[in-house]
């Protein structure tokens, strides 16, 4: 099992030591750097200015938002990095949440899987160059001809040969359909919040899409990249309470109350009386009471906190549930180094 470093967004400032800790992890074995996005910083960015000090990690976004750009504009995105980098690209695609998409983009959020099979199918045809670019829609059509349209659209092919016609698709995606689709049409897949004792639901999801006439991988060549919160420490209890705060925002804050995919994911877990509660509070600014109502088994269900041994042990259960690559953040370059001697092991 490989590890990734996940540098995820910016907060109200650029981390200090994301330069730090993009070196170091290349120097410890790390297999890939990560960066997102959510609505403020981008996600190329940062893989472009910090992946320059790097040589041989992969680089990729976990995860560029769908509707924050064209299928053109974000093949031309990956195109340049997999270019600059010599081929250590990795292109992650989500498609975000309806308040992001729809409030801050401008763009409708109705039917993500239809358009996120859409996106990737106008990607793949750009990167293998084969011919000028054409699609029937309807979420992105190509040469555009509908409303406002002068009628000079032209199909095209882009300029610059891509490095690699098969540049790594991977999807974030968290249900059972896109989970499906993912396996159908992608590389790889960003699973967050995965619970290794749910591995048996994940994989008959993923068997769906595997199974699908035309589907691009098989389970021998597809990875699994989980996020999850891996922390060497002697007082998990310090770390348990500060993950309270993070696990209540992301469950009863991060989407609209009708329709949030982190609450579902814990849903499927069996904590619905929980996500209700979290949910309840969070939703009336009640933000300490809604991380009281937070469980330890939520936290370590997709977390792995404790001592070295307890994290060694832990790393071997997830990577027997079927996780190719845990893909974790660090606080700073002292944990890095903690995690260091379990790369390889």
């Amino acid at each position: 099992m490989k590890f990734g470093l996940q540098l995820g967004y910016w907060m109200a400032q650029p981390p200090e030591n994301a330069g730090e800790l993009v070196v170091a992890a290349e120097k410890a074995g790390f297999d890939a750097v990560f960066a997102a996005e959510s609505w403020g910083s981008d996600a190329f960015g940062p893989l472009t200015w910090w992946g320059s000090s790097t040589e041989r990690v992969r680089l990729g976004t976990s995860v560029v938002q769908m509707s924050a750009r064209t299928p053109a504009a974000t093949a031309m995105h990956a195109l340049t990095l997999d270019h600059l980098s010599g081929g250590r690209a990795i292109l992650g695609l989500g498609v975000s949440g309806p308040q992001v998409v729809e409030g801050w983009y401008g763009q409708p959020f109705a039917k993500p899987l239809q358009r996120t099979r859409e996106y990737v199918g106008i990607i793949r045809r750009i990167l293998a160059r084969e011919a000028p670019v054409t699609s029937d829609g309807p979420h992105y059509p190509l040469p555009y001809t509908g409303p406002g349209s002068i009628g000079l659209g032209k199909p095209l092919k882009s300029i610059v040969h891509p490095l690699r016609a098969d540049l790594p698709i991977w999807l974030g995606a968290e249900g059972p359909k896109n989970v499906a689709l993912t396996a159908e049409i992608a590389d790889g897949w960003l699973a967050i919040y995965y619970a290794p004792r749910l591995a048996n639901m994940y994989n008959d999801w993923l068997d769906e899409g595997f199974a699908r006439a035309g589907a691009r991988r098989s389970r021998d060549d597809f990875e699994i990249a989980a996020s999850c919160q891996v922390i060497i420490t002697d007082d998990p209890a310090t770390e348990l309470e500060r993950m309270r705060w993070i696990m209540a925002l992301y469950i009863g804050g991060m989407g609209a109350p009708e329709l949030n995919f982190h609450a579902q994911v814990y849903r499927r877990m069996g904590y619905e009386r929980e996500v209700d509660e979290i949910g309840r509070l969070f939703q009336a600014g009640k933000k300490a009471e809604a991380a009281a109502v937070v469980p330890d088994e939520l936290i370590l269900d997709t977390a792995i906190i404790g001592d070295e041994e307890h994290v060694r042990k832990q790393l071997k259960v997830w990577e027997a549930a079927g996780v190719t690559m845990m893909l974790v953040s660090v606080p700073g370059i002292e944990q890095l180094h903690r995690l260091a001697p379990l790369v390889d092991q």
